[in-house]
């Protein structure tokens, strides 16, 4: 084995404990909280790493296999963190500011007739 092969290897070893430990703080992330918010970015997190694992895994096998399982993983990843902070958003929504019918909560300004202009600050 040459010496870019046993530095390349022991990068990768590294690597993968270092995952290991990030996934045992994830764990207690997940299982102490103390809020919603800490356990959805955990999840998230949790998503990221596995894509980390897949990605050394690739790296030491020098196999690009598992990159399109990598791509589709970061894709649910993010869109679970949306759906979760929107779940969020509304469920954490405070008492004296109910939910106007006809009024588009996607961030943009509307109009009340039904378009939605996609702006930002109204």
């Amino acid at each position: 084995m040459s010496a870019p092969q046993t530095v390349d290897r022991v990068l990768i070893v590294a690597a993968v404990v270092l995952i290991v430990i990030a996934g045992a703080a994830l764990l207690a992330r997940v299982w102490r909280g103390p809020s919603m918010l800490d356990r959805a970015i955990a999840l998230d997190v949790c998503a990221a790493l596995i894509i980390a694992g897949l990605g050394a895994k690739s790296a030491l096998a020098r196999d690009p296999f598992y990159f399109p399982i990598m791509l589709v993983l970061a894709f649910l990843g993010f869109t679970g963190s949306v759906g979760i902070a929107r779940f969020i958003a509304v469920r954490d929504r405070p008492p004296g500011h109910p939910r106007r019918p006809g009024r588009n909560d996607g961030g943009g300004r509307n109009d009340g007739g039904g378009r939605n202009d996609g702006g930002g600050a109204s």
